[in-house]
């Protein structure tokens, strides 16, 4: 998987880069991210990418012209048949939340391009003519999209084969499976009175699992009720959360 990210500050995204499996993953050439000074293609002596707004207002606003430019730059090694299937996704408070699923099928292109807006905002011209997707952490608002960027690496990163150890960590991940993940335990079995569950000592595989799956469902229902809409419940799950009152939540949508 190769990353390409456009941004006013290249040095923020060197430290992340160099720490646990995403480093790992870079130097075995799993994944690669290119990181593109937006600075480098403005066309003043003082590499300035910002400006008034038009009409007046508070704060600056990143200049459509360098952007573009950096784009064109960072993607240039592409044929243009290559190029319609990479998506060049801007982060801003007015895209679409940032989901496994929203992840997943960003990680089915050959490559993604990531735009890092700052300051007050960016020319609309970037999302209007540029951007092909729109993205957010969130309902709240960061100074600059190099953290949603990194998080968007970290997250896509971990689906390339290799990068985590065994595929089935990655399936078995809350949200990943659709579900919360279970609890997880593990030595000592007892710390300061505070026990392990005795049938995950039981080494009975049959239980455990359907411990596992129980566990996961009620935690869903508890904290992510939502996800139950769209889950892949069995006719087993449906009958253990109705015994913990799913009715009652699909009542309720």
């Amino acid at each position: 998987m190769r990353f390409h990210v456009l941004t006013l500050f290249p040095d923020a995204f060197k430290d992340p880069l160099e720490y646990s499996m995403l480093s790992r993953a870079l130097d075995r050439g799993l994944v690669s991210v290119d990181v593109t000074d937006i600075r480098n293609y403005s066309h003043d002596p003082h590499h300035t990418a910002d400006d008034y707004q038009f009409g007046g207002g508070h704060g600056m606003v990143l200049k459509a012209e360098p952007v573009f430019e950096a784009t064109e730059a960072a993607l240039s090694a592409y044929s243009e048949t290559e190029r319609a299937e990479i998506p060049v996704i801007l982060f801003t408070p007015q895209g679409d939340v940032l989901t496994q699923t929203v992840v997943e099928e960003l990680s089915e292109a050959p490559a993604v391009a990531m735009i890092c807006a700052h300051y007050a905002g960016i020319d609309n011209r970037v999302p209007e003519f540029l951007a092909t997707r729109e993205i957010s952490l969130g309902d709240f608002v960061l100074t600059g999209g190099e953290l949603p960027a990194m998080a968007l690496i970290d997250a896509m990163s971990r689906l390339v084969p290799g990068v985590i150890g065994s595929m089935e960590n990655v399936i078995e991940d809350s949200i990943s499976s659709g579900l919360l993940q279970h609890p997880l335990y593990t030595r000592p079995a007892e710390f300061q009175g505070m026990e392990t569950p005795e049938i995950l000592l039981s080494g009975h595989h049959a239980n455990i699992e359907k411990w596992r799956r129980e566990q996961s469902l009620r935690r869903t229902l508890e904290r992510r009720p939502d996800l139950l809409l769209t889950a892949d419940l069995t006719s087993d799950d449906l009958k253990y959360l109705d015994a913990l009152g799913y009715q009652h939540v699909k009542d309720t949508e």
